[in-house]
């Protein structure tokens, strides 16, 4: 009887759990293609960071500057072919998010402790930092399509960009905002390749300087670092890789690693052919004056710059929707931390 009781629990668990997996706004829908994970990848890779990395090399210089870059990119590479990898390294499991991910690592509270803070960090930090520069990007296109109106705080722009995403955030699940997300991953390849044309037709700036900006060694040594850290935050883009892999449909003959990975490299393709030329091009023409938003460097044409931001602003927007889906899809993470937090604080039901 004992055989035949637990038997059937496991399958009422069984049963509980892919209800909750087809609940969930991740995995309620398992019919992407590869190509969903290109423009997936394009839309989270190539973000606003794109546009600090001329400012970057000015901060790094000609030989360091494009050895970082090139070492990002290479890493970056790898690393995310070890997730796409580990999504499915054990038979019949999928680890659709980064806590189950952990918890296989480093064990059932161990992997959430490690895990659930540092993923939520990084998502609510980028959703910060997108919504910051969703504003100022529309503030930017106010002033250059209308200079003389009446300049509101850029306070006002990020609440018009925030508007959007309540009427986005109703969409169910991750498959179902593909069409924001693809569109995002044509407007980031349309803004950077301005990022770079842009500049070129304006020509070399006059006495163009590529020595660092930094007044003492001190400056210069804090200004490298700094600029390390903004490549590594322009490559960032792995955290939604599990998730966009767990969206396409796996069997034992056709794992979705094989989809996936194929994706990932025509998205690696356009991210190199987007950083690259927007990092060299833009410190080439500008050397050390350049701005940490290439697109505030540039002033005409009016309606080039302007457009850039807009396109800048569509981006942000589907990139924004991946983290909003990614809030959703770490619910689970969440709960589950908590839950493991609870017992370990309050060993004793609070409630009885």
């Amino acid at each position: 009887m004992g055989g035949v009781d637990e038997q059937q629990h496991m399958d009422e668990e069984a049963k509980r759990q892919k209800a909750i997996q087809e609940w969930l706004p991740i995995t309620s829908s398992r019919n992407a293609k590869w190509w969903y994970s290109a423009f997936h990848n394009v839309t989270a890779m190539v973000g606003a960071g794109v546009l600090s990395l001329p400012y970057c090399m000015a901060e790094l210089g000609w030989g360091p500057g494009i050895v970082v870059l090139v070492l990002s990119w290479v890493i970056t590479l790898y690393t995310l072919w070890q997730m796409v990898e580990m999504h499915e390294m054990v038979p019949g499991k999928r680890f659709d998010r980064y806590h189950e991910l952990g918890q296989h690592a480093f064990g059932e509270k161990l992997g959430l402790y490690i895990v659930v803070p540092q993923q939520l960090i990084v998502e609510v930090g980028t959703c910060i930092v997108y919504m910051v520069t969703g504003g100022k990007s529309l503030k930017k296109f106010q002033a250059v399509v209308c200079p003389s109106c009446k300049p509101l705080k850029t306070t006002y722009f990020i609440m018009i960009f925030a508007s959007v995403h309540f009427v986005l955030s109703h969409c169910p699940n991750f498959n179902s905002i593909s069409g924001v997300s693809l569109a995002a991953a044509i407007m980031s390849i349309a803004y950077s390749a301005i990022a770079w044309i842009a500049p070129v037709s304006k020509g070399v700036k006059p006495n163009v300087d590529y020595s660092y900006r930094g007044k003492n060694s001190s400056e210069v040594f804090f200004n490298f670092v700094t600029a390390l850290g903004d490549v590594a935050f322009a490559y960032a883009g792995h955290n939604v890789v599990l998730e966009i892999q767990a969206t396409i449909p796996s069997t034992p003959e056709k794992p979705s690693k094989g989809p996936m990975w194929k994706g990932v490299i025509v998205a690696y393709i356009v991210v190199a052919l987007c950083y690259f030329p927007v990092a060299i091009i833009g410190y080439y023409i500008f050397g050390n004056v350049v701005e940490d938003n290439i697109l505030m460097t540039l002033d005409k044409p009016a309606w080039l710059i302007a457009a850039a931001n807009m396109f800048v602003v569509i981006h942000v927007i589907g990139g924004y929707q991946q983290l909003q889906c990614s809030s959703a899809f770490a619910f689970p993470s969440l709960v589950a931390f908590w839950g493991s937090l609870e017992g370990l604080l309050w060993p004793r039901p609070l409630i009885s």
